[in-house]
This record gives C-alpha cells, sequence and structure tokens, in this order.
C-alpha cells in the first residue's frame, strides 16, 4: 500500500523528533478527527507492520521511533528526546515558529552543541533543554563554547539567543556577546516578552546577560 502524504508526515517527525509518543503523534496528524488517539493507533500500527516505523511498548502510552531512529529502546537520551518534543509541542500553540531544528550540528567538535534552533517570532534561538543538574563549571563551559561558536562567525547574523530552560536555577555571570535567558518552561519564558528584544549582532553587547525569571 503506497503511503499517504500523512504517513510520510508522520515518518519525516519521527525521524526529526527521533521518538514521539502517540499521543503527540495524535494531535499533530489526527487532530481534526472525531477520536484522533483511535486513529492515529490504527495508522501506526499499519505503519508498524509495513516496516516503516519502530515502536517500544514498555511506556504507555506507546513510543514510536523513525526508521531512521538509532536509539536503543531503553536509552536514557530518550527521556531527552521527549523533552524537547515537549518545547515543539508548547511553541506551536503559542503560534509563530517558523523552524525548529533538533540538535543541530554547526562546524567543529567542540563548539556549541544546541538542543535546538528556533526561529520564534521572527527572532532566532538556540534552546538548550536541562533536565539534569549542571555544576557551575559545567554550565559556564557550555556557554563559554557558545561564546566559541559566535566568534568562529559561522552563523549569519544575528547570532541567535540562547535560552536555557530548566527547573534549576543557574547563577550565570558574565559578559556575553549575546542574550541568556532562564526560564522553567517556553510557556513560562513566553509571557515574559513584552517586547521581544532584539537578537545580538556581531557587535559585542555591553548590557551583559539578562535573564527571565518568573
Amino acid at each position: 500500500m503506497p503511503l499517504s502524504s500523512r504517513d510520510k508526515a508522520i515518518i519525516r517527525d519521527l525521524n526529526k523528533f527521533r521518538v514521539m509518543d502517540r499521543d503527540s503523534i495524535a494531535e499533530l496528524h489526527f487532530a481534526g478527527l472525531k477520536n484522533p488517539k483511535l486513529a492515529a493507533n490504527n495508522v501506526l500500527l499499519r505503519l508498524l507492520r509495513d516496516g516503516q516505523i519502530q515502536r517500544s511498548t514498555a511506556f504507555v502510552p506507546y513510543l514510536y521511533f523513525g526508521p531512521e531512529t538509532q536509539i536503543k529502546k531503553q536509552s536514557q537520551k530518550i527521556g531527552h528526546f521527549l523533552a524537547i518534543l515537549e518545547v515543539y509541542m508548547e511553541m506551536r500553540k503559542l503560534g509563530r515558529l517558523e523552524t525548529f531544528l533538533v540538535e543541530p550540528k554547526y562546524g567543529r567538535k567542540g563548539l556549541s552543541e544546541p538542543d535546538i534552533f528556533a526561529m520564534y517570532r521572527n527572532t532566532p534561538f538556540f534552546i538548550e533543554v536541562q533536565k539534569t543538574v549542571y555544576s557551575e563549571k559545567q554550565m559556564n563551559d557550555k556557554l563559554q563554547r557558545y561564546v566559541d561558536f559566535y566568534n568562529t562567525g559561522i552563523m549569519a547574523t544575528p547570532f541567535p539567543h540562547v535560552l536555557v530552560l530548566s527547573a534549576q536555577r543557574y547563577a550565570i555571570d558574565g559578559d556575553y556577546p549575546f542574550k541568556v535567558f532562564q526560564a522553567e518552561t517556553f510557556t513560562q519564558f513566553n509571557r515574559s516578552l513584552t517586547p521581544l528584544p532584539k537578537p545580538a549582532s556581531q557587535q559585542r553587547s555591553t548590557g551583559g546577560i539578562r535573564a527571565i525569571i518568573q
């Protein structure tokens, strides 16, 4: 049976996010139907039987993986990728989400490796979804890698803001050439935007860091 446009869209999302739960797939691809979860179950089962996707029954609701995904079904990375998916689901509901890339790679090793690059409200962001608690040194090292990335000039101007999403509040001190924000969730961060500041240019900012606290 040929793949429908919706089948292909589901597979693209599974490859993009690496792993997705059934409910998120139902919300994204079956929202207009009377029973989105039932419809999602039927389509996902067909795709699974046809060898188009992978599944783990170790979670409820079940988790699904794209054909290109190499994650082990019990990997600790699963929680990390589901957290990234959760940020995406938040952002799309808030509107004006133009771009959302999962773990994009830029340049050589040793530079920053953001969890997300997003264009939101016509503004670029690097987003760190920080579920584990970092030490002060680990967080400073992470931000220094963004400084090193900034200094390469690889990224087109304006350089993205850096947003750290974490339940842990970090004491971030330093004069960075880009804005650094902190919030527990993207929804909380979004409430603080009145209006959103302009991204940093390639000229070094003298204003230091503005951290968002709700």
